[in-house]
């Protein structure tokens, strides 16, 4: 220590301990938890044309400019399919990230308001359910409720999904 009571390493000193980020374990989730994923994510225009091209999706309305200003938006829409992965995306290194051994399934998704153009979106999670898997040992079951909300707060999309992770220490 220094006399202004700041830690210093010294030449002599070495490294005490490596961190690699990842997600959370099974035993590491807890029920009624809400994760605020940050940062929020802009959806460009580059964005929303190359991942619905990219997924054969020919829709007039996330790629015809003049055609969806004829359309009750009166503009492009954002791909609801990019809105999804963009919500559950962005939890993946605070929740999964190397933790999980796959997505069981979605209960539910919605998209109670659309997404346009240079929104941006700000997704969290809350845990809702966990359990042990009764046929995986050393892997845990977790329901994960995301949603996303616009720079406005508007709720535009929302997710329950299964995840199947690892139980701490059993991860290879």
């Amino acid at each position: 220590m220094t006399v202004s009571g700041e830690a210093q390493m010294s030449d002599d000193d070495g490294i005490t301990r490596e961190v690699l980020q990842h997600g959370l374990y099974y035993e590491e989730f807890e029920l009624g938890v809400r994760y605020l994923h940050r940062p929020g994510r802009t959806i460009t225009e580059a964005d929303n044309v190359q991942f619905t091209t990219m997924t054969m999706n020919t829709q007039f309305l996330h790629l015809d400019a003049a055609w969806s200003a004829t359309q009750p938006f009166g503009q492009r829409l954002v791909n609801s399919m990019l809105t999804l992965s963009v919500l559950v995306g962005s939890s993946v290194a605070q929740l999964t990230e190397g933790t999980i051994v796959g997505n069981l399934g979605f209960d539910s998704v919605g998209f109670p308001h659309p997404v346009f153009l240079g929104d941006t979106l700000y997704s969290e999670t809350v845990v809702t359910a966990t359990r042990l898997s009764a046929s995986r040992p050393r892997q845990g079951i977790v329901t994960l409720a995301h949603t996303a909300k616009n720079q406005r707060g508007v709720v535009v999309a929302t997710a329950v999904r299964s995840t199947m992770v690892w139980c701490e220490g059993a991860a290879p």
